[in-house]
């Protein structure tokens, strides 16, 4: 508590005094006379409170918590607490006020008899979010808003981060941001009219890939290859890692011949497809192979001007995969379009392993005086990038 001045301090020892003789009353009178000196501790405002609780008056409560959190606006007790009295009061303000403690640094250690009160708390928020979520998504549909499917999920994700159930996700690259681009952590389908072309290859796909896979002269590779000098903690426990490893058929632009010959297929319908062509960086194409019981943890990737294609081929349950806010698990034959700029991660939690074909896409956002731009740019800049 901060220190107080010696008269007040003797009071509020006088009130401690009388609670503890079950004198509610008088411990009250006495806080509330030191209360007309405006004393600067959050501890005496919080204590206040506390015995106007036990006196029945809730909201001369939360008046005292109030003066207690301009004191310390971040406390984390004091913030659980005027979450507590709002709900005790019937007051409609009380599930923001839980989510606003929730988000706070909490003491360490905290108290065990806590633990009940912060699992009560999350589950007000919870509900809390949960009512909002309908709401709002009641108010869209009786505004009679002529949605498309795509629109639809905009509006439900708007919803979302309004009740903060998920949050705004961001193009983050590495190495190579080009401004301007949408930012869409899946893209719609419908701008991809050829995944119903790669999705009806899938059989074919995955022959091939039995195919390369047996060959003698496989090339089978860690997937994530930089070298051990680069300041890149995202990669930290996979980096050479070979429980997740790559079987490249274009690799930074190159067609890797041993590999490719084996999948005819594939390279045929890669040849139909709009990739960069950037030496030394793109174009890309592989089976990505995930072990058993792996967790490529969340992380970004190297450039916002390309989008990455997954074809799911081999894969048992479950294996998923996060960008952003919106988690899916993988299907085999059902393709993607995602920005793997944004924060993704993925999991294969079965016991066995998990395998997909990846390629990447120019950006559709893009100008081809823009792609022509962007190839200049980057062959210029000649960075060693590792994990494209």
């Amino acid at each position: 508590m901060a220190v107080l001045a010696p008269d007040l301090a003797e009071r509020v020892h006088a009130a401690d005094r009388a609670l503890a003789a079950g004198n509610l009353a008088g411990a009250r009178s006495i806080l509330e006379e030191a209360a007309r000196h405006d004393p600067p501790s959050p501890e005496f405002w919080q204590r206040l409170a506390t015995v106007r609780k036990m006196g029945g008056s809730p909201m001369l409560a939360i008046e005292a918590i109030d003066r207690a959190l301009a004191l310390a606006p971040l406390d984390f007790v004091n913030l659980l607490m005027r979450a507590h009295l709002l709900e005790s009061a019937g007051h409609h303000e009380a599930g923001e006020a839980y989510g606003r403690a929730l988000a706070q640094p909490r003491p360490d250690p905290l108290p065990p008899v806590f633990q009940q009160t912060i699992a009560r708390a999350e589950a007000a928020w919870a509900a809390h979010q949960q009512t909002m979520r309908q709401r709002l998504g009641a108010a869209v549909e009786a505004s009679g808003a002529d949605l498309t499917p795509a629109e639809r999920r905009r509006a439900e994700r708007f919803a979302s981060n309004i009740a903060r159930t998920t949050r705004a996700y961001h193009s983050e690259p590495t190495h190579f941001a080009w401004p301007g681009l949408r930012e869409c952590e899946f893209h719609d389908r419908a701008a991809f009219p050829w995944l119903a072309e790669l999705e009806a290859l899938t059989p074919a796909i995955r022959s091939e890939l039995d195919r390369v896979a047996n060959a003698a002269d496989a090339a089978l590779v860690p997937y994530v290859k930089y070298s051990d000098s680069e300041p890149l903690a995202q990669w930290r426990e996979l980096n050479h890692n070979r429980d997740w490893t790559a079987i490249h058929l274009i690799e930074r632009g190159q067609t890797v011949a041993a590999n490719a010959a084996h999948c005819p297929e594939t390279m045929g319908f890669l040849a139909r497809m709009d990739q960069p062509a950037i030496p030394g960086c793109a174009a890309n194409a592989m089976f990505s192979l995930l072990a058993p019981r792996t967790h490529i943890p969340p992380h970004v990737g190297v450039a916002n001007f390309r989008l990455l294609c997954h074809l799911p081929l081999i894969v048992p349950n479950r294996c998923w995969f996060r960008v952003g806010a919106e988690t899916r698990d993988f299907a085999e034959g059902q393709a993607w379009v995602f920005d793997d700029t944004i924060e993704h991660e993925a999991k294969n939690e079965t016991d066995q392993l998990r395998v997909i074909l990846i390629f990447d896409l120019w950006h559709p956002d893009l100008s081809p005086a823009e792609r022509a731009a962007i190839t200049a740019a980057v062959s210029a800049a000649a960075f060693p990038v590792g994990a494209l």
